[in-house]
């Protein structure tokens, strides 16, 4: 995307270019309005199975991005009603920023970076043009001012990222990733990128830049700039996060078997979109923003991204009215930020247990939440199953319709794993639930193979947990902290050649810190030398896959890291 001077009141020049572009690819955006489904459906459908024990991706978060530059800077409330939780706020757990070509400019989206982390999101970062010095004009397609990264710059561009994270750092912005480039197939005003040149700059430079890596944020998830990466092994050591952007990906290149065949301990983020349309004030139109809801969806189950990043988080289309309110589009998203945090995985579930319904599932710990969306003209009484558990107890919900947004409703009651709601016309729906232990067979091998961290999980957990022979597991630990806490991920991958059956991570917290709460692990204590278990749905760990864990804790000023950890007594290797 390009800044806000170059859109028309009613979405934009810059946005027929891209429509044009899209067109002349021959991949056109698909523009499914609510509104166009007419028939109704029968007052009940079929039961829609979830599996609490089959786990997929491990959920990264939801959010959208800023640049003050182009769009102006969030207030201090509207920064509270993007990143905080509860009643009212969207529940963002993700924000982007852009990193400035000029270092003068880097403080420009610091304040609301530094109370997003405050609030415990991830921020990420995506160039749109290195400095200046470092590009050169070339021809390209009849452009002939076509800009490019120099040939002899790549060093002193790696160098100029590290700079930007070095600085966030030391104002108290841990960056999760940092990106190579915003778009570079779609840069006729920034800088453009060939698949080629971006495996050299991760091979030759990427190396030296002080955080996560992602790469290539194609504009429209053109398999073309990323499959080079995954089939380069220098390249793709030296990545962290397949990046993608979908402006006018049909749904049926979602998919991506290249990413689980060959990116085994990598993420798969989304990282920038707007859905279905640029159009003046459309983020209250309805039903129009039940595509939103949909969209989302698909992006989590066919997809399986980890993460789902808006475009501007406040625009009059966007998640967040100009007037700082949620606008309908915002309330789809809050159906799935709020209550799908970061760390939760998604589990299997009827992804369309009828015509126009759309379920997926999510689970951390003994909570499952359960997002349904119904685009009919009327109503569905939906029956939500789950497999291998006779849990019984009441299950919260919260309602998004013409007149509503995200508003808690009487709860419901679970049955032996079973219970219906009514999915209201044209709305969005989350329920959240207690299900106690589950047990169930082990997921297939191509499940494990899945790259989607905890994908490779088995519910079944060894009595006596093992680490197998060769490479020792690997750690990365990343932190966010704010005045007087912080919340720490910890990524665990298997560099054995032999399946992990059960394991324990064991690590010392520096003096002054305490956890309060955790996700995919079982922490004890809350202090001193710590022991992470895995969950029921996660005790395998196969070659090369990985899993998350984390958790939320205080301090009192110390905010080190744990210098060592130990997998089932084993050396850790920390990256």
């Amino acid at each position: 995307m390009t800044q806000d001077h170059q859109e028309s009141v009613t979405g934009g020049r810059r946005m027929l270019a891209r429509r044009t572009v899209l067109t002349t690819m021959g991949a056109v955006p698909i523009l499914t309005v609510a509104g166009s489904i007419l028939a109704a459906t029968d007052a009940s459908a079929a039961a829609a199975n979830v599996n609490p024990s089959a786990p997929r991706q491990t959920i990264k978060g939801f959010g959208a991005m800023t640049h003050a530059a182009w769009a102006g800077d969030l207030t201090a409330a509207q920064r509270d009603t993007a990143f905080a939780n509860g009643e009212g706020r969207l529940g963002f757990s993700v924000l982007r920023i852009p990193v400035g070509e000029n270092q003068s400019d880097w403080s420009r989206d610091l304040a609301t970076a530094q109370r997003a982390v405050a609030l415990g999101a991830t921020v990420f970062a995506s160039p749109w043009n290195p400095p200046a010095s470092m590009t050169e004009t070339f021809t390209r397609n009849g452009q002939t001012n076509a800009k490019r990264l120099k040939a002899g710059s790549y060093s002193a561009y790696a160098k100029h990222l590290n700079d930007f994270t070095t600085y966030m750092k030391n104002n108290g912005v841990n960056l999760y990733a940092i990106s190579v480039q915003n778009e570079p197939d779609y840069a006729s005003e920034w800088t453009w990128w060939t698949s080629a040149e971006i495996v050299k700059f991760l091979k030759e430079n990427a190396g030296s830049i002080g955080t996560r890596v992602m790469a290539p944020e194609s504009f429209q998830y053109v398999k073309s700039m990323s499959d080079p990466i995954l089939n380069d092994a220098a390249a793709l050591a030296n990545v962290d996060i397949i990046g993608a952007h979908l402006y006018g990906t049909p749904y049926s290149n979602f998919a991506y078997p290249l990413f689980k065949q060959k990116g085994a301990g990598k993420e798969l983020w989304m990282t920038e979109v707007y859905y279905p349309n640029s159009n003046a004030n459309s983020g209250d139109a309805w039903p129009e923003a039940l595509d939103v809801a949909e969209h989302m969806h698909h992006a989590m189950v066919d997809a399986e991204f980890q993460a789902y990043v808006w475009w501007y988080l406040r625009r009059s289309y966007g998640p967040m009215r100009e007037d700082g309110q949620i606008s309908k589009r915002g309330a789809m998203m809050a159906h799935f930020a709020r209550f799908v945090r970061p760390g939760y995985v998604r589990i299997d579930a009827t992804a369309t247990p009828t015509s126009n319904v759309f379920v997926s599932a999510y689970r951390n710990g003994d909570t499952v939440v359960i997002v349904a969306v119904n685009k009919n003209t009327s109503s569905v009484s939906q029956q939500f199953t789950l497999a291998n558990t006779i849990a019984s107890g009441s299950v919260s919900n919260w309602l998004s319709d013409s007149s509503r947004n995200v508003a808690p409703q009487s709860a419901l009651t679970m049955t032996n794993g079973s219970f219906t709601g009514n999915l209201p016309a044209r709305s969005a729906m989350t329920f959240v639930l207690n299900v106690g232990t589950t047990t169930s067979p082990s997921p297939s091998a191509s499940a494990s193979a899945s790259a989607s961290a905890s994908a490779s999980a088995s519910a079944s957990v060894s009595p006596s947990p093992t680490v197998s022979a060769g490479a020792g597991p690997r750690v990365a630990y990343t932190m966010s902290t704010w005045s007087s806490g912080f919340t720490a991920g910890i990524t665990i991958t298997n560099s054995g050649s032999s399946a992990i059956d059960g394991w324990t991570l064991s690590f010392t917290l520096p003096a002054g810190q305490t956890i309060t709460s955790g996700w995919n692990a079982t922490f004890s204590p809350s202090s001193g030398q710590v022991s992470a278990r895995n969950v029921s749905y996660n005790g395998t760990l196969a070659p090369g896959a990985s899993v998350d864990i984390g958790f939320q804790a205080t301090h009192t000023g110390n905010t080190a890291e744990p210098t060592a950890f130990t997998l089932n007594g084993i050396p850790c290797t920390v990256v």
